[in-house]
């Protein structure tokens, strides 16, 4: 009878993040085509940018999904 090991270590084992950009002025919004502030990256890999207004709307929602919230609003002066 052969048996197999089937335990996982931990260090044979490689997670690959990508790290997105900082928003620019060319980014836009998703859900108006206001210039973007926030990005949202989802398990998926995927990421959806919104300006402040659709961000803050949708922010706790948002949140809850995301993988990384990047906000970048503070950029913003009065």
């Amino acid at each position: 009878m052969v048996m197999f090991d089937d335990t996982r270590r931990n260090e044979d084992t490689v997670t690959a993040t990508a790290e997105f950009p900082a928003l620019t002025a060319s980014d836009r919004c998703d859900r108006c085509g206001a210039q973007a502030l926030v990005r949202v990256e989802l398990p998926s890999g995927a990421d959806l940018v919104f300006c402040g207004h659709h961000a803050r709307l949708h922010e706790t929602r948002l949140r809850e999904i995301a993988v990384d919230y990047h906000d970048e609003s503070d950029r913003l002066t009065v």
